[in-house]
């Protein structure tokens, strides 16, 4: 066991408004990188968020709701910026779509925070104009550093694949940990298998993807093995951020291993067949507290261990 390291999560806050039949509509704190920070910050670690906020109230909800999980809210210093939002539809088996109103136009900035590993996410790593600002900053902090990324493809704010897919692999090559969902890996390479894109990924300079396959569990590959475990048994209300919920997860229990942090890179390299299955069992406990509750609510330390 070794201290806690500190993390930085860089990327977008969304307020998601949550919008089923018959209901009235739910405004809930959201974006996938807040999401992971705010996960990170229930489970005990010191974390900041490098993001964008407007002077809203939209803006307010999301920015208490980080720091009531003890998060240190970031940004860089623009003013006149909005809250982004997203109407997200649920169908009959809970299952979210989402309708983005986002822009991301972050400006270079140093972070005053220690920051021993830093995670990238989604819109904000390949959106305009704010994306090369924000892999600029990751590069920068990769030297002292480790870094996990997660696609979490929004294809309706995204260009084509032809045009996202250099961006995605200029992320993944940035990472340490790469995370994405089954449905990610069947956008970006269609008629690829999941072994496939795990193998060119780890190509790229990743030690660990992990790929999250819904109700069907998730996959961890390294250059040396592959490790599947089944999903854990929920009764999902949505499946709104069990993807960050996983993510969260699975970064605590590679920081409570001492497997995070640039020194740490050997370790991770070398990660072992038993490690990754709890991993992924402990992450997907923490996926399925999350798709139980509505909204993009993940579990605290306690929950997860008593799970």
């Amino acid at each position: 066991m070794t201290s806690s390291p500190s993390f930085l999560v860089v990327g977008e806050s969304v307020a998601d408004i949550v919008r089923a039949p018959g209901q009235p509509d739910v405004p809930h704190p959201g974006g996938s990188p807040a999401n992971v920070a705010y996960g990170l910050g229930r489970l005990g670690h010191r974390v900041a968020l490098l993001t964008q906020l407007g002077a809203d109230e939209a803006g307010g909800l999301i920015s208490a709701h980080l720091r009531s999980a003890g998060v240190e809210v970031l940004t860089d210093g623009q003013s006149g910026v909005r809250t982004p939002t997203a109407i997200v539809t649920l169908d009959p088996d809970g299952k979210a779509g989402y309708e983005f109103d986002i822009h991301w136009s972050l400006r270079p900035v140093d972070p005053p925070v220690r920051v021993d590993h830093v995670h990238l996410g989604s819109i904000a790593a390949v959106l305009p104009p704010g994306a090369d600002a924000t892999l600029g900053l990751v590069a920068r902090l990769r030297a002292g550093a480790s870094v996990s990324y997660d696609p979490n493809i929004r294809a309706a704010l995204l260009g084509s694949r032809a045009e996202v897919l250099p961006e995605v692999e200029r992320c993944v090559a940035l990472g340490d940990v790469v995370k994405a969902s089954d449905e990610d890996v069947a956008w970006l390479h269609p008629g690829w298998s999941e072994q496939q894109v795990a193998e060119r990924w780890l190509s790229l300079g990743p030690a660990l993807v992990l790929i999250t396959r819904g109700g069907d569990g998730a996959a961890a590959f390294t250059r040396h093995c592959t490790v599947e475990e089944p999903a854990a048994p929920a009764t999902v209300v949505d499946t709104v951020g069990a993807g960050d919920s996983f993510m969260s997860a699975a970064l605590d229990a590679l920081a409570t291993r001492g497997l995070l942090g640039a020194a740490a890179r050997p370790a991770l390299a070398a990660i072992t067949p038993a490690v990754l299955a709890e991993l992924l069992r402990y992450a997907a406990r923490a996926a399925a507290v999350t798709v139980s509750r509505a909204g993009a609510n993940p579990p605290t330390g306690a929950e997860l261990h008593v799970s």
